[in-house]
């Protein structure tokens, strides 16, 4: 069982009012070699049921495997789970620099991720997909989070220098939807920065970024690359997140190799957990008490959460139950 879907009251923006429930669902790899299907029909109606869902750590072969598709990939266009959160905050002890702040919004159902892939002769082609209606409600999302949380710098990151009709058009549409949504003078600035400047500056200033929106690709890399300012992939959490249903998925992958081992990190699932508490069921409060509970753990000095954490697996005696009972304690 790979994937813990949470629910009891199942729409989007209202709070459970009876308490959650969680009814586990199978996903990914081995889910395939079993049933033929990396996510089962009957995984896509229970997540549907339920609006929220976490999305356990699963593994996918680097090779091309007749039949398989990706498991997040399948739930994300399956269930047009259209928009990908990515917060970076600095943790302490953890976190090599203290003032890094950063939301990177990506579109998360087009581009190169569209699966179209063939042979012709000698050369491989893949076909990258950008539509208006895709980066209209994408740029919509963003510019409301950035509303919400305050950010005043929305930084379109895109190639329209050499890739002019697909990522001219995502930014376009970004500029689109601020038009329409009429924001008073001020409240937000917009600006470009051209996708390879944006990854160095992820590494060399990342203060300068408040809230990032970009197409797939570029927002999978550059937000990957900007977790070493949350101390590593072991700690980034996300949300893909659509109309009325949501999909939290810690970032970091599956680790076959300390399965069993009681030494993964839990931090990016705590995290996971506290995106679905805000943004499924608008429970802000709950949200900030677990992010504040991750940081005062990872402040305290207990022999559980002080030491430094690595990407996916503790170190030095560090034991997942230890630092997810710090983390419960501090909640406490």
């Amino acid at each position: 069982m790979v994937v813990l879907l949470l629910c009891q009251q199942p729409l989007i923006g209202e709070q459970p009012k009876e308490g959650l429930k969680v009814f586990p669902a199978e996903a990914g790899w081995e889910c395939f070699l079993h049933k033929g299907v990396a996510v089962p029909q009957e995984t896509l109606e229970t997540v549907r049921g339920c609006g929220a869902a976490l999305f356990g750590a699963v593994s996918s072969p680097s090779h091309k495997v007749e039949g398989y598709r990706s498991a997040v990939v399948t739930l994300r266009q399956e269930l047009d789970l259209y928009t990908n959160l990515r917060p970076v905050r600095s943790l302490p002890r953890i976190s090599p620099d203290k003032q890094v702040d950063l939301l990177i919004v990506r579109e998360n159902t087009e581009g190169l991720y569209i699966g179209r892939e063939r042979l012709e002769g000698e050369a491989a082609i893949a076909e990258r997909m950008i539509s208006r209606r895709a980066a209209l409600r994408t740029g919509r999302r963003a510019l409301e989070l950035a509303r919400q949380t305050g950010r005043r710098t929305v930084t379109i990151v895109h190639k329209a220098n050499i890739l002019p009709l697909t990522d001219g058009l995502f930014r376009d549409c970004i500029y689109e939807a601020a038009a329409e949504m009429q924001l008073p003078t001020g409240e937000i600035e917009l600006e470009e920065v051209l996708v390879d400047t944006a990854a160095y500056r992820i590494i060399s200033q990342p203060e300068r970024f408040s809230l990032i929106v970009t197409t797939n690709l570029y927002g999978d890399i550059l937000s990957d690359e900007a977790a070493h300012w949350c101390g590593g992939l072991g700690l980034a959490a996300s949300l893909n997140w659509g109309e009325r249903i949501a999909v939290a998925e810690p970032v970091h992958g599956s680790a076959p190799d300390i399965c069993g081992l009681g030494i993964a990190n839990p931090i990016a699932s705590i995290l996971s957990g506290a995106l679905l508490a805000r943004h499924a069921w608008g429970l802000v409060v709950e949200a900030e008490q677990i992010e504040q509970a991750v940081h005062e753990a990872l402040a305290s000095t207990s022999e559980a959460a002080h030491l430094p954490v690595e990407e996916r697996s503790l170190r030095r005696g560090v034991r997942t139950e230890a630092v997810t009972r710090a983390v419960l304690e501090q909640l406490r």
